[in-house]
């Protein structure tokens, strides 16, 4: 917040900011004449959406005082956007004018009395924002005056020409607003200005405590170790200490610096002064190496300064002109400081112990690299940037095509640029028209970042190839930036393929530096259309096609100038449970914020590829499928660790994998689930006793080789290879032990493999107090008459009592049970295991030997937190603490993505810079559960052929009343299980749906009817009154009528919202429709819900269409 003055003396507290569209209205209203002679006529939301950098200048009640938009080319009209650099060279005096450090203003507007203030504290304020900026010019077809306060700032540029364009060109210079900073070394009377800086913003006690340390370390300056200062009109504003004395040995073995040479330089010796003496040189001697960067220690400047900290680095690479690197390693956790945006992290090694984070500048990262398009002769120079790299052929073939047609094989346009230093090419960039424009809008919340309608089709362009040599990667904006003008594009689209689809893939290296650039885009829940229904009237083709699934990401010309915040905290989350993957979801979709280190810890790494997709077994969440994991970009974003955790040092804060790998972090995620455990006999003799205990024996000894335990896909993936090869053709029988709705899937995948029902062994263990496995009774009746009618035997009520009769366990042959009855003796060829569903044994090792609080879960508060602050824990490994009194409530009854997005929210109040802090809440609280309100879902494909869904609210769990059984005759019901046409809707006392519950032969839309839960029975075309009427014959066809088409788009809560906004004005209940004025507003605002969306609402008629 900054003070100006008004030219009557009016003083108005203020700040600068980036401009958003809900500015456009207040700075319209400041255009007045003047501007209009010296910007001409403008759209405010077109320049918002295209500035490279729009800024408003607003008071304390967040009034717009004033507005700057900055482009990197003069107004269109004047001269091409392509060629403004020869143009200016040529017939104004601008040499120093360069893409690289020139802004070009293409309006302000200031309310009159504010103009000279304002246009100056903009003009401060983008300067200190934009380090590299050092002219600003306006280049106006207008030959007429500048307006009083423009012409304070802005100074005119001499012609060269005569007669010249019909255009006048002025100039605005860093050096009056915010001039760079003058370095020099440190002197003893330097003391107490430093001082005063480090006790301003340092917590270092070792310094403040040492009265004399700086005083020393100025006067222990030597030829390898200096101290500095930087001076703003005289005043000591910064600090740095730096030496050339590094341990290389000591970072090669923690950092990965292969690329910058392991930071040494190899220095040939001298020859001999004469070759005829014959001596042979020694081999040792031949070629030595010495260390090549300087290192920073300490660096402090003032924070009104920041944005110049790097004016010091050009003073080190000059006290040091043999070395090329400049380093500085910064401890972990701590916010990023300016300083280190024009550096490079170095990822560490994954064995390091250093709780510090490396960055390194190379000397020629100070220069500014051009970017030009490429030609002919540059095609070596590429080659040779390319040739280590695994799709290099790839994208040399698109090169080639660049040169000899401009098109690639499928007739997109594509266009090329490098990027050059001093006559070397130092990165290539390739781009192809994006051509599925469309599609990538219905499938992708591009709005979210734009506003299509001010982006023409042919301004969108597809990354095809980057590439840029590491100590350049902080030039990927100004690329990115100089590429979108030279290519007359205002997007760029990164496409992201899973990694068994890299034939898809583009060469990009690294990645990381584009990612740092784009945003991430987020996929779009899609509507499964009845296509052949709706003939005509569905979609287009383009929007409906099937194309193999991407992560998107986004670079647009205002993305160009907006940094992200770096996030420097390692996050270490363990388990790919869909708590964990929703958790990962948000944070790598955070647009604004860049998390430097989140690492998975998992036993298969991420789920979800293709070849897994119908393997079977288990049933399914619906939470993320295949094709939604590939949508997203948390292979790009997370760092796998594959294994098994199986320790947490809380005292060093790392994890133990499997395999003695340590991942440090400092903020540990515990997301395990709950897994199917290794079946334990209970050790019952048969012939002694026909009780079903369930003591257990012991579960050491080695797992048979045809007994599965299934958890995950990966473990239904190898038990279905295994079946096929050594199972399935032969005549032995298969067990399925254990309850839920897991054990009914998993017949029903084996007899789709083929094996006879006859064959089949289904033993269900005694039920649990509160056990529900398809909350339907018509739906358990159904799967029941299917299992008797394919033979398999089901026998209920049964423990596991011996294994091959407590002989050698492998191969496993005869297992047996107990119950009240008879013992049951069964002959096993396989042994399918999914009973004793619980925490992880490994799991449970890591958390009790941390002594960390568990009671059956682990133990957590209402904001996710375990005993230990650093350590969180979420999904149903968790329960709440005893002192909740809410025992019947824990995070495995509520929607796991939900709970997911909520220990989100909790870290990132934690980590986001940008977020107010929010007020300390009462101690109290602390012992509210948090209630979630989303609907649990469970599918899955029964015995019989039968597709189930079953779609619920949360419920808390009854650990002693019996199972609530609804009565037949309840909640509208269409068709019968037996035909495989079932539908059942409940509501709850508000007439909201509370439950569905589908049973069908034909696959299920699972992505529609889930959008139906909660919403009201008279939305849904008065669903309650027309049941009881008859005209609801069937529920299927009802839910596919085209009006409901529109209930199922992902934007329709939204539309809810503002329809309530609309009706909560009205007194009364009765009022809310009678109101004309409000009927009025409801009407137009479900016109603008369903024009906005016509791409993927097209069935609805829009005005003037009737």
């Amino acid at each position: 917040m900054r003070t100006i003055t008004s030219a009557r003396g009016h003083e108005e507290t203020v700040t600068v900011r980036r401009s958003e569209s809900a500015d456009a209205q207040g700075i319209d209203g400041l255009i007045g004449a003047s501007a209009l002679e010296v910007f001409g006529r403008v759209n405010i939301i077109h320049l918002l959406e295209k500035a490279n950098l729009a800024v408003t200048l607003a008071n304390e009640k967040d009034e717009v005082l004033g507005h700057a938009s900055f482009f990197d080319h003069p107004v269109g009209h004047v001269v091409d956007q392509t060629q403004w650099e020869p143009f200016l060279h040529k017939h104004f005096s601008a040499e120093t004018c360069t893409p690289w450090n020139t802004l070009f203003l293409h309006i302000f507007v200031a309310q009159p009395e504010f103009a000279a203030a304002s246009v100056k504290e903009i003009m401060r304020a983008v300067f200190n924002a934009v380090a590299e900026l050092e002219n600003i010019c306006l280049v106006s077809p207008s030959v007429g005056r500048l307006e009083p306060a423009l012409g304070e700032v802005f100074e005119p540029l001499q012609r060269l020409t005569d007669p010249g364009p019909r255009c006048v060109a002025f100039i605005c210079h860093r050096r009056e607003h915010c001039p760079k900073l003058h370095a020099r070394p440190a002197r003893v009377e330097d003391h107490d200005n430093i001082m005063r800086i480090f006790a301003e913003q340092a917590k270092l006690p070792s310094v403040i405590g040492r009265p004399y340390f700086l005083a020393e370390l100025v006067e222990a300056q030597n030829e390898k170790n200096h101290v500095a200062v930087c001076e703003s009109d005289g005043v000591t504003v910064g600090f740095i200490s730096f030496t050339s004395d590094v341990d290389v040995k000591l970072l090669n073995g923690n950092f990965e610096l292969s690329e910058f040479d392991g930071l040494y330089k190899r220095v040939e010796p001298a020859a001999p002064s004469d070759p005829r003496d014959g001596r042979t040189p020694d081999p040792q001697q031949e070629e030595t190496q010495k260390s090549n960067a300087v290192c920073i220690q300490y660096f402090i400047i003032d924070k009104n300064y920041e944005t110049r900290s790097l004016d010091f680095i050009p003073y080190i690479f000059n006290l040091f002109p043999d070395l090329d690197l400049c380093i500085i390693s910064v401890p972990v956790p701590s916010p990023e400081i300016p300083l280190l945006q024009s550096f490079l992290r170095l990822p560490p090694r994954a064995s390091s112990s250093l709780a510090r984070e490396l960055y390194v500048l190379h000397r020629d990262g100070l220069r500014s690299v051009e970017v030009r398009p490429a030609v002919a002769a540059d095609r070596p120079a590429v080659s040779d940037l390319v040739k280590d790299l695994r799709l290099s052929e790839a994208l040399l073939r698109d090169l080639d095509r660049f040169y000899e047609t401009r098109r690639d094989p499928g007739g997109a346009a594509l266009q090329a640029f490098v990027a050059q230093l001093q006559s070397r090419v130092v990165g290539v960039l390739i781009l192809r028209d994006e051509q599925d424009i469309k599609y990538i809008c219905a499938h992708y919340n591009m709005e979210n970042f734009i506003y299509f309608s001010h982006h023409r089709g042919e301004e969108h362009a597809q990354i095809r190839h980057f590439v840029l040599k590491r100590c350049f990667q902080h030039f990927s904006k100004h690329l990115f930036q100089e590429a979108l003008r030279l290519a007359r594009r205002s997007c760029l689209l990164l496409r992201i393929y899973p990694s068994h689809r890299s034939q898809e893939n583009s060469c990009v290296h690294h990645l990381d530096s584009v990612l740092g650039c784009a945003v991430p885009v987020r996929p779009r829940r899609q509507i499964i259309y009845p296509l052949e229904e709706l003939g005509i009237n569905g979609p287009s083709r383009q929007i409906t096609e099937d194309q193999a699934p991407f992560a998107l990401s986004l670079i647009s010309r205002k993305l160009t100038m907006e940094p992200k915040v770096p996030v420097q905290a390692r996050i270490v989350v363990v388990g790919a449970s869909d708590t964990a993957l929703s958790f990962l979801e948000l944070l790598c979709f955070c647009p604004h914020l860049s998390f430097n280190s989140l690492t998975l810890v998992s036993t298969h790494g991420f789920p979800g590829d293709d070849d897994f997709e119908d393997v079977g077994f288990l049933s399914t969440s619906h939470a993320y499928s295949s094709r939604d994991l590939a949508q997203l970009p948390l292979r790009s974003c997370v760092t796998e660790v594959t294994g098994k955790m199986v320790g947490i040092n809380r005292k060093s804060k790392h994890v133990l994998v499997s395999g003695g790998v340590q991942v440090p972090y400092d903020h540990l995620v515990l997301c395990t689930g709950l897994q199917y455990q290794a079946p334990v006999p209970t050790g019952v003799d048969l012939n002694q006793s026909r009780s079903r205990s369930r003591s257990r024996s012991s579960s050491s000894g080695p797992v048979p080789s045809n007994l599965f335990t299934l958890n995950d896909l990966y473990d239904c993936a190898a038990a279905r290879r295994w079946l096929c090869a050594n199972f399935v053709e032969l005549e032995d029988d298969a067990i399925v032990y254990g309850s839920g709705l897991d054990v009914f899937t998993a017949v029903e995948t084996l007899l789709s493999l083929g094996v006879r029902g006859s064959r089949i062994h289904l033993v269900l263990p005694p039920p649990e107090a509160d056990a529900r496995c398809f909350g339907d009774p018509v739906v358990e009746k159904a799967v029941a008459t299917a299992l008797e009618k394919a033979e398999v035997q089901v026998h209920r009520d049964r423990l596991l009592a011996q294994m091959n009769d407590g002989g050698p366990p492998d191969p496993l042959t005869s297992v047996s049970f107990t119950s009240d009855a008879e013992p049951l003796l069964l002959q096993c060829g396989v042994f399918i295991n999914l009973s004793n569903k619980g925490v992880d044994y490994d799991a449970f090792r890591s958390i009790s030997d941390s002594f960390l609080v568990f009671d059956s879960r682990l133990v957590i508060n209402a904001t996710f937190h375990t005993s230990d602050s650093a350590i969180y824990g979420a999904g149903p490994l968790t329960k709440f603490s005893r002192r909740c009194y809410a025992d019947e409530w824990s995070h495995a009854n509520f929607n796991s993505k939900e709970v997911g997005r909520g220990l989100a929210a909790a870290l990132l109040a934690l980590l986001d810079p940008t977020l107010e802090l929010a007020a300390e809440p009462p101690p109290e609280l602390d012992r509210l559960v948090p209630l979630y309100k989303q609907a649990k879902i469970q599918g899955g494909k029964l015995p019989g052929g039968f597709h189930f869904l079953h779609v619920s609210k949360p419920s808390a769990t009854n650990r002693t009343a019996p199972p609530v059984q609804h009565e037949a005759d309840g909640g509208i019901v269409t068709g019968r299980a037996e035909t495989g046409n079932y539908f059942c809707v409940r509501l709850d006392c508000y007439d909201l749906v509370e439950t569905l519950t589908c049973l069908s032969l034909k696959p299920l839309p699972f992505s529609n009817y889930p959008s139906l839960f909660g919403k009201h029975q008279q939305l849904l075309g008065q669903l309650s009154s027309r049941y009881r009427r008859g005209l609801i014959p069937d529920l299927y066809s009802f839910f596919r009528q085209s009006w409901c088409l529109a209930v199922y788009h992902d934007r329709f809560s939204d539309f809810e919202e503002e329809l309530q906004q609309i009706t909560s004005n009205a007194e009364t209940e009765d009022d809310r429709f009678k109101d004309a004025e409000t009927r009025a507003s409801l009407r137009s605002s479900a016109v603008r819900y369903l024009t906005y969306n016509r791409n993927l609402l097209p069935m609805f008629a829009g005005p003037g269409q009737l």
